[in-house]
């Protein structure tokens, strides 16, 4: 394999390790939706599958304005992450715990995603690639958009049910965890 040596091989490479993280995710999020207990984290994959499928489109729409066949190296980060997620979901029931497990897999693929997705849509600025920039960015915010929601479920619902609390307020129960300026605080009653 040659080396890189430019920016616009770098900004390929990149493209094509995400190209290939995406299609391995459009395989893994079914699985994964199969294997959540709650109907709302189900839904949260359902969904994001959705999403994954207009992220492949959209970087082989980047590789169709550079002229280049919509080819992936093998993300064996993705991979790596991908298997961390399935042992998970072999080692456990399926219970809320199995579900906060899901969360914490599914957060540490949608942080890789938008590590690359921001790293990429630089090196297109720096390349003047306004197009790429574009595309990159409207997936980069929906990556955003679902690392929020699963941190709102995990918050909200799912943690608390893992760990056998009940999630209403005034019950002596613990509040779910809000982001705040400063960090996070308990919510007020």
């Amino acid at each position: 394999m040659a080396k890189i040596t430019t920016m616009k091989e770098l900004f390929l490479d990149e493209v094509r390790d995400l190209y290939d993280a995406e299609k391995q995710l459009t395989k893994a999020l079914p699985e994964m939706a199969k294997a959540a207990w709650s109907l709302e984290l189900r839904t949260a994959f359902e969904e994001h599958l959705e999403q994954t499928k207009n992220h492949v489109t959209r970087l082989e729409r980047i590789f169709d304005e550079m002229g280049e066949k919509p080819t992936g190296k093998k993300c064996a980060a993705m991979t790596g992450l991908i298997k961390e997620g399935n042992e998970m979901v072999d080692q456990s029931e399926e219970t809320a715990v199995r579900d906060a497990g899901l969360i914490a897999a599914a957060q540490k693929v949608e942080h890789y995603e938008i590590s690359g997705y921001g790293s990429a849509m630089t090196h297109a600025e720096i390349l003047g690639n306004s197009k790429a920039v574009r595309l990159l960015e409207e997936t980069m915010h929906e990556e955003t958009a679902t690392d929020k929601r699963l941190t709102a479920l995990a918050q909200n619902m799912i943690n608390n049910e893992a760990a056998g609390r009940s999630n209403t307020a005034g019950s002596g129960s613990i509040r779910p965890m809000t982001r705040t300026a400063g960090g996070f605080s308990r919510e007020e009653e």
